[in-house]
């Protein structure tokens, strides 16, 4: 079979694309727009799914890659939040979390095989890294549990495994063809980072209307360090001076995050700190209570510490909120199913 980490991969690839192909194939032009339709609409796994092609046509290209993935594993929660291991063409694992509300789908899709980042509270680095997804593999990600929940996904977040980033080319690819072929509108995809020098900018360049959330996790460049190693590479002066040039070119707000960790990073001075770094900020904090795992030894805060940090910001007229983590039972945090199935 031809191999599926290549540009021929059908999944990703526009309408235009996608009728050039079949032509290459000595099929009419108007089979593109077939295959499009049940690439993005009804979620084929195979051309030889696909009826309205000749059996003839569909014989002969049966073992083309479309480029899905294979449901390894799925675990349910009690508040139906599902998260899935994703086995991609190569064999490798990834992570993939259905979140359903009263109105809303969100899939919390991964961008890499693992993550470089090492942060030192976090499941996914952890174990290490492997490589980039291809934007193709980021799409299937959400037809998947589209597919899985039989209801159309209404947000994307790019808050799974890996740094987003790092892999910045193909992200915006996968951006653009969420948004184009599966149909969601690009404000209701986020972007998420704890920040790699020079790539801010970058993306702020490409002008997309999504929404982009910044990963602090600490209120001073050391604590910073000791939570996320890549810090000390790029220090949080200059993280926060291109979160002020993004704004600037994009006209478009940052969001901060800030995981909340017991007795190491909560406390009302530590708010204070926090603060004085946002102050002019167009902008909105989301709180994270920790999420524990075995791997690490940080603890989630009481609520009173948590409504402690939260006053204090509050007080200093910074919008914020507190964000608790859907499916804990299923091992939801970033992860943390894979490093628990890795076994099997």
């Amino acid at each position: 079979m031809t191999n599926q980490l290549t540009k021929d991969v059908l999944l990703g690839k526009s309408v235009e694309e996608l009728t050039q192909w079949v032509q290459q194939q000595g099929q009419p032009a108007y089979r593109g727009k077939q295959l499009y339709q049940w690439l993005y609409q009804k979620g084929a796994r195979s051309l030889s799914e696909i009826t309205v092609f000749p059996k003839k046509f569909r014989e002969s290209v049966a073992e083309y890659p479309i480029g899905r993935s294979e449901i390894h594993f799925e675990s349910t929660a009690p508040d139906s939040t599902r998260k899935y291991l994703l086995r991609l063409a190569d064999g490798l694992i990834i992570e993939a979390v259905g979140i359903p509300t009263a109105k809303r789908l969100t899939v919390c899709v991964s961008s890499q095989v693992g993550c470089p980042m090492a942060c030192d509270f976090c499941a996914t680095g952890k174990g290490g890294f492997t490589r980039n997804l291809k934007a193709y593999e980021i799409v299937d990600q959400v037809l998947t549990v589209q597919e899985d929940f039989g209801q159309r996904v209404s947000n994307v977040v790019f808050m799974g495994m890996g740094e987003p980033l790092i892999n910045l080319d193909e992200v915006v690819s996968a951006v653009k063809s969420l948004n184009k072929d599966v149909g969601i509108g690009q404000r209701s995809l986020t972007i998420s980072t704890v920040g790699i020098s020079d790539r801010i900018r970058q993306l702020a360049e490409h002008k997309l209307q999504v929404t982009f959330a910044v990963s602090l996790h600490a209120s001073n460049q050391k604590l910073r360090e000791e939570l996320i190693p890549n810090a000390k590479n790029y220090r949080l002066p200059q993280l926060l001076a291109e979160c002020r040039e993004y704004v600037e070119i994009t006209g478009r707000r940052v969001t901060f995050e800030y995981i909340l960790l017991s007795e190491v990073n909560d406390s009302p001075q530590h708010a204070q700190e926090l603060i004085k770094h946002l102050k002019g900020f167009q902008t909105h904090v989301n709180l994270i209570p920790y999420n524990p795992i075995s791997e690490a030894d940080y603890q989630r805060p009481s609520q009173q510490r948590i409504e402690k940090f939260t006053n204090v910001l509050q007080k200093a007229k910074i919008a914020v909120s507190v964000r608790y983590s859907r499916g804990l039972e299923a091992n939801a945090a970033c992860g943390q199913l894979r490093a628990s199935r890795s076994a099997t």
